[in-house]
């Protein structure tokens, strides 16, 4: 018997580019993954797309950070979500969630933007992944080439320079944070389907 395809979702908004790279490398992560595909929505075209989220495992949100909080582009996605899901019953209950932004500043007020993001989530009644990895860049033997060199906990974090186009920012291991989060989130989307199958088979064996 063949195991279901795992969806994972990224939806995004992304300004200048930058922070459409970096959903592209999270889409690359969660596809990387046997039995597991990705789809990326941007927040542009998301009324398309409403049926199309409730029928993923996992939803990976993605905005730039300005002025130290999510665009208003996104903020208006997470505001429609109220009437397109919150108010039909709550369609994104037990679902997978994380996120991802990007900046020009190192910090940037960053992680204000996956807070945001994380609460948004448990407003959905979401299980929110984090990014699972350790600083990469916090000591005198480590480069700017490590992942998570920016050292965020909660989810992928991003920095272009403001001067540059998205065809050289965000630089290659943001690009690679970001394809982490994408494979972690696949997996524990798998795991969870997996141990949902067996709690199901446990019950009608009791």
């Amino acid at each position: 018997m063949t195991a279901p395809t795992t969806q994972i979702a990224i939806v995004y908004h992304s300004g200048y580019g930058h922070t459409a790279r970096q959903a592209q490398a999270v889409a690359r992560g969660a596809a990387g993954v046997p039995g597991a595909e990705s789809l990326l929505i941007s927040v542009d075209e998301i009324d398309q797309h409403w049926d199309t989220l409730e029928g993923v495992d996992a939803i990976i949100f993605g905005a730039p950070t300005y002025m130290g909080s999510a665009s208003a582009q996104f903020k208006g996605f997470m505001d429609a979500t109220s009437r397109n899901v919150f108010a039909k019953g709550g369609k994104w209950a037990n679902k997978l969630a994380a996120g991802f932004t990007n900046a020009a500043s190192r910090s940037g007020d960053k992680l204000n933007t996956l807070q945001q993001m994380s609460i948004f989530a448990a407003q959905h009644g979401m299980h929110w992944v984090n990014l699972g990895l350790p600083p990469g860049h916090n000591n005198s033997q480590s480069t700017e080439d490590s992942l998570n060199r920016h050292g965020f906990f909660l989810g992928a974090a991003a920095q272009s320079d403001a001067d540059v186009s998205a065809e050289v920012a965000p630089p290659p291991a943001d690009l690679r944070t970001a394809e982490h989060l994408g494979a972690r989130v696949a997996q524990v989307a798998q795991q969870l389907a997996a141990g949902r199958e067996a709690l199901a088979t446990l019950k009608k064996a009791a």
